[in-house]
Parts: C-alpha cells; sequence; structure tokens
C-alpha cells in the first residue's frame, strides 16, 4: 500500500516566518507516522474570492469551480489527491489571513458535490490546523477551521490544532512544537485509518419514517411540559 499523502498548507504571505516553521514541526509528525507531504504557499497561488454563485442557484456550485481565470481549480485538483491536510495561518484579527479566507470559501465547491454526486468530494479526508500570532485570537481561529472543514466533511482527529500567540519566536514555545508535530503525526495515522471509508454524510431512506417516530415520542412528554410551564407560571 502507498504512503498516505498530506498536503501542508502555508496560509502566510511569509514563506519564513512563524507559520511556516510550525508546518515545518508538523512535516516532520508527518514522516515519523510514515506518510509523505507536499507543501503548499498560498502566497503562490492565484485565488479570487468567491462570488456566491450557490446563493443563486445551489447546483451552480460544483467542482472544478465556475471561476476559471484564477489558479483555484488546480489547487483543488492537489487537494482532492491528497489524504490529508494540515493548514497553518497566520491570525488575522481573531481568523485566518486572506489567503486562508479566499481557499476555504472557495472549497465549498467540493462539499456542494452533494447536490451533484450525493457526498462531499473531502468524504473520508482528514485535516489538522495551526495557528499563530502575536496576540489573541487563536482558538477563534482554529475553532471557525475545525467546525468549518468538518462541516465540508473532513475528519478532525484527537489532537489535530496547535497555536502560538505571542510575540517570541515559535520555536522557543516548547508546546506549541510538541502541539504542532502531532498535528502531523495524528493526521497521517488517522489518514491511513479512514482511506476506504469514503461514505460519511448520508441521507436515510426512510427520513419521514424517522422524523415521525421522533415526534410522537416527543408527544409522549407534553405532560411534562405541562407541569414546567405550572412551576414557572
Amino acid at each position: 500500500m502507498s504512503k498516505v499523502s498530506v498536503l501542508l498548507i502555508n496560509g502566510s504571505p511569509r514563506k519564513y516566518g512563524g507559520t511556516f516553521k510550525l508546518l515545518k514541526v508538523a512535516e516532520a509528525g508527518v514522516i515519523d507516522a510514515g506518510g509523505e507531504v507536499k507543501w503548499i504557499h498560498l502566497i503562490d497561488y492565484n485565488i479570487k474570492p468567491c462570488i456566491g454563485c450557490v446563493s443563486d442557484d445551489q447546483k451552480l456550485c460544483k467542482f472544478p469551480c465556475i471561476i476559471k481565470d484564477d489558479e483555484f481549480n488546480k489547487l483543488g485538483e492537489e487537494i482532492l489527491k491528497a489524504d490529508g491536510l494540515i493548514i497553518a495561518t497566520p491570525i488575522y484579527w481573531y481568523n485566518v489571513s486572506p489567503l486562508v479566507k479566499n481557499l476555504v470559501d472557495r472549497m465549498t465547491s467540493f462539499e456542494n458535490m452533494i447536490l451533484h454526486l450525493n457526498r462531499s468530494l473531502c468524504d473520508g479526508k482528514t485535516a489538522g490546523f495551526i495557528a499563530v500570532g502575536a496576540d489573541s485570537g487563536a482558538i477563534m481561529t482554529l475553532a471557525n477551521l475545525m467546525i468549518v472543514m468538518n462541516s465540508m466533511g473532513f475528519h478532525v482527529p484527537p489532537w489535530a490544532i496547535a497555536f502560538h500567540q505571542s510575540e517570541d519566536d515559535v520555536l522557543m514555545n516548547k508546546s506549541a512544537v510538541i502541539d504542532s508535530y502531532n498535528v502531523g503525526y495524528n493526521v497521517a495515522i488517522a489518514s491511513m485509518k479512514l482511506r476506504n471509508l469514503n461514505e460519511w454524510y448520508r441521507v436515510p431512506r426512510d427520513l419521514e419514517s424517522i422524523i415521525s417516530k421522533a415526534l410522537k415520542e416527543a408527544e409522549l412528554y407534553t405532560e411534562q411540559r405541562t407541569f414546567r410551564l405550572k412551576k414557572m407560571t
């Protein structure tokens, strides 16, 4: 079996700063877990902002993206070839960098393939995240990435986040270094385990029956509602 491939995505406009350094540490974790890496510096790609075509017609949003005069579709193919990815970003006002924001917004075209293929193109892939800043905002940045990417179908394993928020050099932050290593290690390990599991999001065939059963079950507790209301009034 071939090695799992993990895409290392540097969301900083700098190829030498703290974001790069911790992503380099994560690379060691991937390799120690038996995976291989490919580097992507987003500053090298022309990725235009999402134009929100999904709001006009949901089925307009698909991959390849309908925006053809930039490099998102080219980068998108690289993402889809990989088993997992690690997004490292500097913190811009409690959130990701503009480079990362454009990428993530455009990745909606992967998730929206549910309407075309009955599955997100991200299903079965793994993601981890690193946030770096001199000030606060790391947890908000990581939380945003985790919920968005998980909503797209990515699996986020344990120990898949790392952060540094200080003006000190990131490599002096032993905790951030160890956490970053584990981001790489666990994304690679999880990618191996999940490699052949591709069906994660599905619409049950008996949806109406499930809804009906839940409604009937809830109706059994109307007496509790009456009792609660009496106590509160």
